[in-house]
């Protein structure tokens, strides 16, 4: 059941949403080269702890740490680490959720360390345009796979690829609620859209036409791209209002 929230409900996930939304920006400083990733982590703890808030991913599912940093060939669910050091040219997905009196918020933005050849540049920069993309087409009574279509047309045109294994998910009382969220056309998990909805609009992109990944035996976690291709991602919580869709997960 995909649960529709009312307009108080929406103004404390809101808050939520918008503490996440700070984090990600106060670690923007720190992400640079020579960095580290548990020293991420720990900034994003504290500065959550220090805003009276959870950090949602520590313990979830016994994920051990309090955000996740993915880079290059990692798709997502990259644990911090001291022994992951930033260098010249790599890039990272930086992923925080929070809770905050009970309600999430959820956001990730992909992160280019240093310098970077145009191709790169323009890579993270296409991704971001299509998660934009998809959030402009929703609007209530629209069908929620009519996004999935515009994202993977868009990126196709650059022979990329929208992974298939992960998607967005409503939020707001829990981590992880109806409906699934799929970045790429299909009908399977389609809903059509309503004002009161909330859910993420984070599409997975791969650097190549090959959008299988595999996660790793080591940790159980570490989900990487099939083919070593660059993966990025950027992520909004977002709610269905009446003419349209509401990004949550802004500083403001």
């Amino acid at each position: 059941m995909i649960t529709i929230y009312n307009k108080d409900q929406i103004a404390e996930i809101k808050k939520a949403c918008r503490l996440a939304a700070q984090c990600l920006a106060y670690l923007e400083c720190f992400v640079t080269v020579g960095q580290n990733t548990e020293k991420l982590n720990t900034l994003a703890h504290d500065f959550i702890l220090q805003h009276n808030a959870v950090p949602a991913p520590l313990n979830y599912n016994n994920y051990p740490k309090s955000i996740c940093t993915s880079i290059n060939s990692v798709v997502c669910h990259g644990i911090p680490s001291e022994n992951v050091i930033l260098k010249n040219g790599d890039i990272i997905n930086v992923d925080i959720t929070v809770i905050l009196d009970g309600y999430f918020g959820d956001t990730s933005k992909t992160f280019i360390i240093g310098e970077a050849s145009d191709e790169i540049k323009l890579f993270v920069e296409r991704t971001e345009i299509a998660m934009y993309k998809g959030i402009e087409y929703l609007k209530p009574g629209r069908r929620l796979s009519g996004m999935g279509r515009t994202i993977e047309d868009y990126v196709t045109k650059f022979k990329y690829s929208v992974v298939r294994d992960y998607g967005g998910h409503g939020i707001g009382q829990n981590f992880h609620e109806p409906p699934h969220v799929c970045h790429f056309y299909t009908r399977e998990h389609d809903v059509v859209l309503a004002e009161g909805m909330v859910f993420t609009v984070e599409p997975m992109i791969n650097k190549s036409k090959n959008w299988k990944v595999i996660t790793s035996t080591y940790d159980g976690w570490t989900v990487y791209t099939r083919d070593k291709s660059l993966s990025a991602q950027f992520e909004h919580t977002i709610a269905m209002a009446e003419t349209g869709a509401e990004i949550l997960t802004l500083c403001e």
